[in-house]
């Protein structure tokens, strides 16, 4: 909780919710909290914030989807 908060301090509450959980999964729990958090939004916004299910959607591979959603990502982030 405390590594999601500093990372995220402005985060809409629905979001830190779902990052939360992602970050606390199973194949997370051998991470540092921070690189699990980290990972859980980077997926969180992908998934929810940019046309990345699109992209999959139309048969795009999963790193040309992630290629074409960067900027996406990243203006989320910012």
């Amino acid at each position: 909780a405390k590594a999601l908060t500093a990372l995220l301090p402005l985060a809409p509450y629905a979001d830190m919710e779902r990052i939360r959980a992602d970050a606390g999964a199973a194949h997370m729990k051998t991470l540092p909290p921070t690189i699990a958090v980290w990972l859980a939004t980077i997926a969180h916004v992908r998934h929810s914030h940019t046309d990345y299910e699109k992209l999959l959607a139309e048969g795009y591979d999963r790193d040309s989807a992630r290629f074409f959603v960067i900027e996406q990502t990243n203006g989320v982030l910012t």
